[in-house]
């Protein structure tokens, strides 16, 4: 169903269907997408470019698809990763649609929903001390917290380890076949770390943690209360098959 690194446009476009309408509790996909945006919205969808592991055209499309379905313009609809404070959509955006892959990070232990604003910022490099550990402060500017409606945590085709700032293998990518939508990016993430930290755990056969360890995303609820981290307060709905799933 989802080839490596490439997924099917019409299998993306069910999986996010299916998972908004979950989250949302709508039956209908357009329906489910006007609970996050109406026609007068300027709507930015944040993506990521990183090679290895993009976003890819497929989801971003299939996110854009139902933007407009949703009744908002295509002009007022913009996507952008590393140019979006040059970016007139993303300077006037109502809405942010929150998407990027998941992946080991060298700075802030996993690259998640919580890190992809890191762009709105003019020195992302002054979130990396401490392993990233203050980066949900970020989200308290420029009205990204009220701003973002949706967060698109994609484990398609996940990295689970990596070893310095750029690295990339295809060793410790697997199919995972994945997507975890909230309107919390902190849940999302938390989830996602627990999912690359099954996958270590499986693949070395011991217990193998993140390094740095993924704070942000526990620190963005216990000292800046950007969402929920425990996973025991996290309603988790899964779809699809159980096979391979983790956690």
């Amino acid at each position: 169903m989802i080839s490596f690194k490439k997924p099917d446009p019409s299998v993306v476009q069910k999986m996010l269907d299916d998972s908004i309408t979950t989250l949302l509790g709508e039956a209908d996909p357009i329906n489910a997408w006007k609970k996050l945006v109406k026609p007068s919205d300027i709507v930015g969808i944040k993506s990521n470019v990183w090679g290895p592991i993009p976003t890819t055209r497929e989801v971003e499309q299939a996110l854009k698809k139902r933007i407009m379905d949703a009744g908002v313009a295509e002009d007022n609809i913009g996507i952008d990763d590393r140019g979006v404070r040059r970016n007139p959509i993303f300077k006037n955006a109502t809405v942010i649609i929150n998407a990027r892959p998941a992946r080991t990070h060298h700075w802030s232990g996993i690259g998640g929903c919580i890190k992809n604003q890191i762009m709105f910022v003019p020195l992302p490099s002054a979130y990396h001390g401490d392993s990233c550990a203050d980066l949900a402060t970020l989200w308290y500017k420029h009205n990204l917290k009220e701003r973002t409606k949706l967060n698109v945590l994609l484990m398609l085709n996940p990295l689970f380890h990596g070893i310095g700032p750029h690295h990339y293998s295809d060793k410790y990518v697997w199919e995972y076949k994945g997507i975890l939508v909230s309107q919390d990016p902190v849940a999302v993430d938390a989830t996602g770390v627990r999912i690359l930290q099954a996958k270590r755990r499986e693949y070395f056969n011991e217990e193998r943690p993140l390094r740095p360890p993924a704070k942000h995303v526990y620190l963005a609820d216990t000292r800046h209360n950007l969402g929920v981290s425990d996973p025991d307060k996290i309603e988790l709905i899964k779809l699809g098959w159980n096979e391979g799933i983790l956690i």
